[in-house]
């Protein structure tokens, strides 16, 4: 697969090589505002320079502004947002309710919390901002990078007339929120495909050909976006879902080439078997730390807390082998 360029640090500001160049001629105006032949040009001149400034010096501000702690514009991911997107896997209808479950399960805990939600798709969220759990701050990605997995549920399914118990099972994908600056993306590697919207949203929704599909040629990568009503916005948000997935596999490629593949959180570890929901034990357990939890109703209520942080801390220990 060919490379992707992937910046390590936050980009410079574009802006600040004009701004610095503006400030150079306004300092040669005023020098000529004694001149009693350029004096009336200079003024005019410095009205019209100090009016670009002020103008460059917002887009800088503006921009400096969209590249805060949440997205991951540099190497650092620590307090980057997290895009949680949610996949339905073997078990026919009963995975689709499954994943539903989960994804409410999620919702349900970020109300608990201080963190913001945005909906991205049906099955695709962001999780924004910061909250407190037992006196620690933790940003969306640190906390929900170790969900990244399969998630298996065993219970009797409600289309089940004979009261089999059935296993099915979830996939969720857990990426930073990537800043614009950190991947480039050319636009001649992109194919973009228009169609109209399915399913819920009324006909504000149906009706154009709002939902996107978009190709990335060079990695192979597909992304759709179909949620919001405007075709601009479903653009953004399946560039967003492009940049936070090439950046996971150029992150993957680094890892490996320094021998880390294991300790990797991405693709090898979505195909892995994470946690088991077991409905006739009122059971949870994670297999990564072989712990289990026996409040399985209040936990798929978003009672994740224990949870999250009892993962987190075990898998954030150096691993022997690393």
């Amino acid at each position: 697969m060919p490379s992707v360029i992937i910046t390590t640090s936050f980009m410079s500001n574009p802006y600040t090589a004009q701004i610095s160049a503006l400030e150079e001629k306004i300092a040669e105006n005023e020098q000529l505002l004694t001149d009693s032949e350029l004096g009336e040009l200079a003024k005019q001149e410095l009205e019209n320079l100090k009016q670009q400034k002020q103008m460059l010096e917002s887009a800088a501000a503006e921009m400096t502004s969209v590249n805060p702690a949440g997205s991951a514009g540099g190497a650092d991911i620590s307090q980057a947002n997290a895009i949680v997107e949610i996949r339905a896997g073997a078990g026919g209808d009963e995975a689709k309710i499954w994943a539903n479950d989960l994804l409410r399960m999620y919702a349900r805990f970020v109300e608990l919390t201080s963190f913001k939600l945005e909906y991205l798709d049906d099955l695709v969220i962001k999780l924004k901002g910061k909250t407190e759990l037992n006196n620690q701050v933790f940003y969306p990605y640190d906390l929900f990078k170790y969900e990244s997995g399969v998630h298996r549920v065993q219970r009797v399914p409600v289309t089940e007339s004979q009261g089999r118990i059935h296993t099915s099972t979830a996939s969720v994908a857990v990426l930073p929120e990537i800043h614009q600056s950190a991947v480039e993306i050319r636009d001649e590697d992109l194919v973009w495909q228009f169609m109209r919207a399915g399913g819920a949203g009324g006909q504000s929704v149906n009706k154009t050909s709002s939902a996107v599909r978009l190709t990335h040629e060079l990695s192979g990568l597909v992304v759709t976006s179909s949620r919001e009503r405007k075709q601009a916005q479903n653009r953004q948000i399946a560039l967003e879902l492009l940049r936070a997935q090439l950046w996971e596999i150029e992150e993957e490629k680094k890892a490996t080439k320094l021998g880390q593949a294991r300790s990797v959180i991405g693709r090898n570890m979505r195909a892995e078997k994470i946690r088991t929901y077991n409905y006739p034990q009122n059971r949870v357990t994670d297999h990564r730390i072989n712990v289990s939890w026996h409040n399985l109703e209040s936990i798929l209520d978003g009672d994740l807390t224990k949870i999250l942080l009892q993962v987190h801390e075990q898998l954030e220990k150096p691993q022997p082998n690393q």
